[in-house]
């Protein structure tokens, strides 16, 4: 059986990322000038959190560091210390000190004594120009806190419920924290106790009665026990203090041994049962769940295509239970999706305090504004997409937005501002980083793509494509390299990350007003909707989310190019056909659209294509194989499925078709450009 206490360091671990992103959240609140209780008590609370649940497993360290910090706030939000700019900086150092000890002690890694002292002094120096006074550590015992004349005695009465230990609530650490209150005596109860073949590890059993002498008031006790509120029976009562004598800290080995278990809320102190609204699960156990799910949508294709070959008339039960199977798989589908589900903000909340602190290294002013962080997708694409974020965020604010004096030149405000927004349309996420910056200058980045080799001096590129140049590996536009930019890599980085989630970024950009990048995201890796085509022998699955509209053009409605392409008119405007049969190579397939289907999808940018298939075979829910990790990476593939029929078929990746499409038009054009014309006079 594993050891309990490492399941609860596990879950600790798992909190403590939970009230670090609260914590960094709260602080850059404060930055903005929001400095309301609801958001100082948010702040103190991360932090007391973390303290508290650091010296359950004797993290000293940390303990200590967050003490200080927690006095600090602790001031900050009683009112005693006014807080000003220069505190937030001082605060952010102490967040990511507090952040790296919290990661040292999870990978169990030793830290250098002075680590974090240069922090420490600055929040003690805050604290003394006030006159509060902060100890070098968490004390230890009563004896070493003088009792105040104000001191006043409280009885507590502590009876946690059977089921308290069920989500990591720590009767070991309360007492803890209740002790460094003032001077205590404790008494164990134990008539709960239940004979040894009754016993259950996992409910609480021990109750205690404890007599406290501090100058705190009763709320800073209740604060003590707000993490087990309705788990537990309290009662906090005040006495008078005849004498202020000091009681005697008991040395009851049940102090030092409670057993470390972890904790649910189960009960209010009335006794009425609350029920629980969530519960931890590990990672893992979802991902067998989707798994076993997806598999049960591989079958479900497999009943579904062998009931299509049975009689109605002779079998109309077995026919609608297939039917009714596929409904219910469909909804399993959606509720094992939506447990993996998690908002975006999670991502979004590191983008402010990146935005800070590139403003002032570069010394410019802007603020950001972000909307639709509860914008819900798959955990896996949030785990991925914060890097390509904050690779544009940092693009935006380096090469977007002028200087302050630039931009009041340019009639505009000297702070910039960013709009960082998420919303769902269309079956996928889409991310937007919009800036009012000065735009991309294309004659700029045109001259530098032709500078660095990256394309020919004689290029008539598009405004499109001269602003997709910025995809290109190696190019950049800064003069000298910093440590914000100038090496030749990110934007191209960033394109290959979102592509490899199965998705897509396009720009659009104004010169003097801005520009704005926007990253279209599929809701999850693990099942699509997609749409089963037919080429030639082979099938393939386009994405439903894609398809525009499925049509066969007349004759008259299909024009030849000089350089070979067919286009159509569709809604006043003409677009591409692609012959799938000749990117994937496929022999004795339909080569007339006007005999096979022309299948309109919609690609980057918004930019529609026509794709020539043979016919359509159906519509259904496809499980998505990587290919990179089962095979190798097909250029125009972004992954592979298990048809109903036991076949394998490839999943057609729209935004890389486009890329090979328009590569080898620009490769058709240069040619015809290049080939000497023979003219001959009669």
């Amino acid at each position: 059986m594993s050891d309990p206490m490492e399941q609860f360091k596990v879950i600790f671990f798992e909190e403590c990322s939970e009230l670090l992103t609260s914590l960094e959240e709260g602080l850059m609140l404060l930055q903005q000038g929001d400095q309301d209780s609801e958001t100082m008590n948010a702040v103190f609370r991360a932090v007391h959190s973390i303290k508290g649940g650091a010296g359950a497993f004797g993290f000293d360290a940390l303990v200590a560091f967050a003490h200080i910090q927690e006095t600090l706030l602790d001031e900050m939000r009683s009112g005693t210390i006014v807080m000003k700019p220069e505190y937030i900086d001082v605060l952010l150092q102490a967040y990511d000190i507090l952040s790296e000890l919290v990661g040292a002690a999870q990978r169990q890694v030793a830290v250098d004594k002075n680590y974090g002292a240069e922090a420490a002094l600055a929040m003690k120096a805050i604290m003394e120009n006030k006159g509060v006074a902060v100890s070098e550590k968490k004390p230890e015992s009563p004896d070493e806190e003088s009792q105040d004349i104000d001191s006043h005695r409280f009885k507590i009465s502590f009876k946690p419920f059977e089921e308290l230990y069920q989500r990591a609530n720590e009767p070991i650490l309360l007492i803890r924290e209740l002790r460094d209150l003032g001077e205590m005596e404790m008494t164990l109860d134990t008539s709960d106790m239940p004979n040894l073949e009754e016993m259950n590890a996992e409910l609480a059993y021990f109750s205690w009665e404890f007599s406290l002498v501090t100058e705190f008031s009763e709320d800073a006790i209740e604060e003590v026990f707000e993490f087990v509120e309705g788990d537990c029976e309290l009662t906090i009562e005040q006495e008078n203090l005849v004498t202020p004598e000091k009681p005697v800290h008991t040395n009851d080995p049940a102090d030092d041994n409670i057993t470390d278990q972890a904790a649910v809320p189960a009960k209010s102190n009335s006794g009425e049962t609350v029920v629980s609204q969530s519960i931890r699960v590990e990672l893992d156990k979802v991902d067998r769940l989707v798994n076993m799910v997806g598999e049960l949508v591989i079958t479900q294709a497999m009943l579904r295509e062998q009931g299509s070959q049975l009689l109605v008339e002779q079998y109309p039960n077995l026919v609608q239970g297939i039917e009714e199977l596929s409904r219910h798989i469909r909804d399993l589908q959606e509720s094992v999706m939506a447990i993996r589900a998690q908002p975006v903000k999670s991502v979004f909340s590191r983008m402010p305090r990146l935005v800070r602190e590139l403003t002032a290294s570069l010394g410019k002013k802007a603020r950001l504004v972000m909307s639709g962080e509860e914008t819900e997708v798959d955990k896996t694409v949030t785990e991925r997409i914060g890097d390509p974020l904050m690779h544009m965020i940092r693009n935006s604010v380096d090469h977007g937005l002028e200087s302050p004096e630039a931009r009041l030149d340019a009639g505009k405000d000297e702070e910039g501002t960013i709009h960082l927004s998420a919303f769902h349309r269309g079956g996928r996420i889409f991310i937007e980083i919009e800036d009012d910056g000065a735009g991309i200058n294309k004659q700029v980045v045109l001259n530098k793509a032709i500078e660095n080799g990256l394309v020919p001096p004689d290029s008539s590129l598009s405004d499109e494509e001269i602003n997709n140049l910025i995809f290109m590996p190696g190019f950049s536009t800064a003069e000298s390299v910093t440590n914000v930019s100038g090496r030749g890599v990110g934007m191209d980085v960033v394109r290959k990350n979102i592509q490899s989630l199965g998705g897509r970024i396009s720009i659009s950009s104004n010169a003097g007003k801005g520009s704005k990048f926007t990253m279209s995201l599929p809701l999850t890796l693990a099942v699509m909707d997609g749409m089963v085509v037919e080429i030639g022998t082979e099938k393939f699955v386009l994405p439903l989310v894609n398809i525009i509209q499925t049509l066969r053009p007349t004759p008259q409605e299909v024009n030849s190019l000089p350089d070979g392409r067919n286009v159509m008119m569709f809604r006043d405007e003409y677009i591409s056909l692609v012959p799938l049969y000749d990117v994937f190579d496929v022999k004795d397939a339909t080569h007339d659209p006007c005999e096979g289907l022309v299948v309109v999808v919609e690609g980057d940018g918004g930019i529609l294509m026509g794709f020539i298939v043979d016919d359509l075979v159906n519509q259904q829910q496809v499980v998505i194989k990587s290919l990179e990790t089962n095979y190798e990476l097909i250029e125009g593939v972004s992954g592979a499925t298990i048809l109903g029929n036991g076949r394998v078929s490839l999943i057609v990746d729209i935004a890389t078709v486009q890329e090979m499409t328009a590569k080898k038009t620009q490769e058709t054009e240069t040619h015809l450009t290049q080939v000497p014309v023979s003219m001959e006079v009669h």
